[in-house]
């Protein structure tokens, strides 16, 4: 794998230790529901945890939210907040957890394992379970289809760390770093959550949704890889119900959190993108081989896609078995693509017309040009690495 391949993954899902499963007794309510819960989400108004929110919520449950009070403090006037620092040496710190008790802990905004382990420490006497979302990134290495939860995990050259790095190189061995760190406050009671791409409505880095807009857009379209090239991804809405779904069985243990249930392929998403648009965009399947000789080898322009070999053969084939054991669900990916496109297509014109995904117009251009001459047998030169 290319360093920067590799370090753009890191990147893209960071945007996104234990292998035993243990499910607990779930405890109902008279009408067969799951029994009410007090339920601490640390994070809960970027992406995933407003998801988390409206599930729970839905499922009623009690919410509690722990964070800063910087990101869209308007969210949710009827759930209680505390202010507060994952870093206990900044500011309040975790204070307002002191003595605080809690029946779960689901941790949206943990990177660091020495906050993460201060949180799972401060809260270990007071709540039952721990679930900590960490990334497939955690994995060392992404070249075996079929991987499951055993497969070995990344590593820090210095442990004490407490920088991503220039370009996001330390990721995934911090999120592993901080699992370690809750399961060693918390033995027994921990559930380490491994999502892939987490996409649909209100995802703010536009990595899947670039691909039905730009097929919305018309004319010729670079389609990276072939058809056959495979593709995992889980609807943020998925993903929180199934996070509920832990807390009210009190399930523990690993868990590689990608979908769909089935294989999934580029040649799918762009179906369905002709569906949902109505529009027959002129698809131009460019190979990777030939992206990775020009540049596009993970520096930006092509998020979540990946080749299909190599390094990256199980980059989009890791099992989901266990999983879907404990309960996870999916949504068609097909209505994932539609939702996300209308959401975005009902955003103001200032946030549309700065699409943070996806290749630049040009360099769309650019690609297809040195492609349609390599097809034709034309030397040509490799184009500059794109952004």
């Amino acid at each position: 794998m290319t360093t920067s391949r590799r370090q753009f993954l890191q990147y893209t899902l960071a945007a996104a230790a234990m292998t035993a499963c243990a499910t607990g007794t779930r405890s109902t309510s008279g009408d067969g529901r799951a029994a009410p819960k007090k339920i601490l989400v640390l994070g809960g108004t970027g992406f995933l945890g407003p998801a988390v929110v409206a599930a729970a919520q839905a499922r009623g449950h009690t919410l509690t939210l722990f964070n800063r009070g910087k990101t869209r403090p308007e969210l949710f006037p009827d759930v209680e907040k505390l202010q507060g620092d994952r870093d206990p040496n900044k500011g309040a710190g975790l204070k307002a957890l002191e003595g605080r008790s809690f029946d779960a802990v689901i941790d949206n905004s943990g990177y660091y394992p020495r906050t993460v382990g201060a949180s799972a420490s401060l809260l270990a006497p007071n709540v039952g379970q721990y679930i900590f979302i960490s990334s497939v990134s955690a994995y060392a290495k992404n070249d075996t289809p079929g991987a499951d939860e055993t497969a070995a995990t990344a590593t820090l050259a210095d442990p004490n760390v407490e920088s991503m790095g220039k370009n996001f190189e330390n990721y995934g061995g911090l999120k592993h770093a901080c699992e370690v760190a809750v399961e060693k406050a918390l033995p027994g009671r921990t559930t380490i959550v491994r999502p892939g791409y987490i996409v649909g409505p209100e995802d703010r880095t536009d990595r899947f949704t670039s691909f039905p807009w730009r097929y919305a857009q018309g004319g010729e379209m670079l389609a990276p890889g072939s058809p056959s090239d495979p593709l995992q991804i889980i609807d943020v809405r998925d993903l929180a119900e199934w996070l509920v779904l832990l807390v009210e069985r009190n399930t523990t243990g690993v868990f590689n959190a990608v979908g769909p249930e089935k294989p999934w392929s580029m040649g799918e998403l762009f179906a369905a993108c002709k569906e949902i648009t109505g529009k027959d965009t002129k698809l131009t399947w460019v190979s990777g081989e030939f992206l990775q000789k020009n540049g596009e080898d993970g520096e930006g322009a092509l998020p979540i896609w990946a080749p299909a070999f190599g390094a990256y053969a199980g980059m989009h084939r890791r099992s989901n078995a266990r999983a879907v054991q404990a309960g996870l669900k999916f949504r068609s990916p097909a209505v994932t693509t539609r939702d996300t496109l209308e959401w975005f297509n009902s955003q103001p014109e200032e946030r549309r017309s700065k699409l943070r995904g996806g290749l630049p117009p040009e360099r769309e251009a650019e690609l297809l040009s040195l492609w349609a001459k390599a097809q034709q047998g034309t030397p040509v030169a490799p184009a500059a690495q794109g952004g």
